[in-house]
């Protein structure tokens, strides 16, 4: 139990640096601030309170619903737009995922909404004993209430140590069959809402990657990238400006053995606005505590 415990304050103190950090990034997004300004900020806080990024800082706009981080070249600002920041922490691999949109066009709040409360609905019902099946069914009538769609192929799931989509699934649209959830479970809910169709299509732009293969490679300067990776990050997700710049073509490499997996950018498939809103929770006999809630 003494072990079981200690897990469980690493994935709470996780949560408690992940929430202040993301308090005080949301208040730096604005017209004029360049993405990578807010990123390294993210990711250097979680850094200087003590725990380490458990992926890189994801903002994405608009129609972009995940798997967009700023390149170390990237010049662009935020202008007024639907902003998802979505950040991960990490100590000792035990994970805190949290994600809230910040709406700089002014005319987004319902959909911000509309996933926030899919949220808090989804969070007052986990326990215990429910069913993936019933959390996603909570999702679905509530964000379909505000006359929007969830995002069909994106979920929440579960957090294990060094892994940041663990089972289970927790789909924010409604499904035949769920998992049973048990006490001591981590999972992270994590609806995104819509007004496009539903979808996401993969663009062309990758700056996300994840160690998913380690083998024996015959040259050295891709066996030096791949035991550099392995060692700083192991299994979870990293960014391509994390490494050197020598490393770019390297990587691409990585890739096509199958060692490396890539994230490409996901957009919505008809061009519509996303909002997402996510916290992590532990799983309780009789309902939930949230890691990463704001105090």
């Amino acid at each position: 139990m003494k072990e079981e415990d200690e897990i469980l304050d690493k994935y709470r103190e996780a949560g408690k640096i992940l929430s202040s950090v993301v308090n005080d990034a949301v208040k730096l997004i604005k017209p004029g601030e360049k993405l990578l300004s807010v990123a390294t900020f993210v990711e250097e806080e979680i850094e200087r309170k003590g725990a380490n990024p458990a992926f890189p800082c994801n903002l994405s706009l608009n129609d972009e619903a995940a798997h967009r981080t700023p390149s170390l070249e990237e010049e662009t600002v935020f202008n007024d737009e639907v902003v998802k920041l979505d950040a991960g922490a990490h100590i000792d691999g035990y994970i805190a995922d949290m994600a809230v949109t910040i709406d700089l066009s002014g005319k987004a709040e319902d959909l911000k909404k509309s996933a926030e409360n899919a949220l808090n609905e989804a969070i007052k019902i986990v326990r215990a004993g429910i069913t993936t099946k019933e959390i996603s069914r909570v999702i679905d009538e509530t964000i379909s209430s505000y006359g929007y769609k969830p995002v069909s192929d994106l979920t929440g799931h579960g957090l294990e140590q060094y892994n940041a989509h663990a089972d289970p699934s927790i789909p924010n649209k409604r499904i035949k069959d769920g998992v049973i959830l048990k006490s001591g479970q981590v999972i992270a809910i994590e609806p995104f809402a819509t007004d496009g169709i539903g979808k996401t299509k993969k663009s062309s732009s990758i700056e996300i990657y994840q160690l998913i293969r380690p083998k024996p490679v015959r040259l050295e300067s891709m066996r030096q990238i791949m035991n550099e990776i392995e060692k700083k990050y192991k299994t979870l997700p990293f960014a391509r400006r994390w490494l050197s710049s020598s490393s770019d073509p390297l990587i691409n490499r990585l890739v096509n053995e199958g060692i490396l997996h890539p994230f490409n950018l996901l957009k919505e498939k008809s061009g519509g606005l996303v909002a997402q809103a996510e916290h992590t929770m532990i799983v309780l006999e009789d309902g939930c505590e949230v890691t990463t809630r704001i105090l």
